[in-house]
């Protein structure tokens, strides 16, 4: 299986608590739930798309639990493709907290994590997707475990919040797959990471 990511970010790189108010408070962020007055037919439509390629989802364990209150508690709407990816397809968690996980079909990862990830991309399928899970998407790109990158970026700035890249962290080239934005203005940015560094450090001038 190929490994994606899917992450919904603002302009200055924010990814918490998108989908309402309460969702993430964590670190005392209070500007929650900004990603609903930016998403239109299109953005719907495109993540409906990347939902329904799954094979299986891999999560980290806020994301997961986030995931697991909402679509793993609402009762099934009909015809809804988020919900019917995430609801019947095999779910992993990276964890080693994790000892009693609600949803269904649920396998929490808790040993050897590079190994137990590259056993699931070994395995025959489409994709396996990331959603969120911010912490995870970080460690995975750092082991150079991911095959695509999606970002919906949304066309506002929240000015605080846990951002998907820190502030320093290792160097990636990406190769842009695809590009497009939707009547209010997500950009859909599809990225392959590979090697060499994007940025190679400067020689220093030895004549000053």
């Amino acid at each position: 299986m190929k490994l994606t990511t899917t992450t919904m970010v603002t302009v200055d790189g924010v990814m918490q608590g998108l989908g309402g108010p309460d969702e993430d408070r964590s670190g005392g962020f209070e500007r929650g739930g900004w990603v609903a007055p930016l998403f239109d037919n299109e953005a719907g439509t495109f993540l409906n798309q990347v939902y329904e390629r799954a094979d299986a989802f891999l999560f980290g364990r806020r994301t997961y639990e986030i995931f697991a209150g909402s679509w793993g508690t609402m009762a099934d709407p009909g015809g809804n493709p988020i919900w019917t990816a995430l609801n019947t397809r095999p779910k992993y968690v990276a964890s080693t907290t994790l000892t009693d996980p609600r949803w269904s079909d649920t396998t929490v990862l808790a040993d050897d994590l590079a190994a137990a990830i590259a056993d699931l991309k070994g395995k025959p399928g489409g994709e396996l997707q990331v959603h969120g899970s911010g912490n995870l998407v970080r460690w995975l790109l750092d082991n150079q475990l991911v095959d695509e990158i999606t970002l919906l970026v949304c066309p506002v700035v929240v000015g605080q919040g846990t951002r998907l890249f820190p502030a320093t962290g290792p160097d990636i080239a990406l190769e842009l797959v695809e590009s497009r934005s939707t009547p209010k203005g997500v950009t859909i940015q599809i990225y392959r990471p590979h090697r060499p560094p994007a940025v190679r450090t400067a020689t220093p001038d030895q004549n000053t």
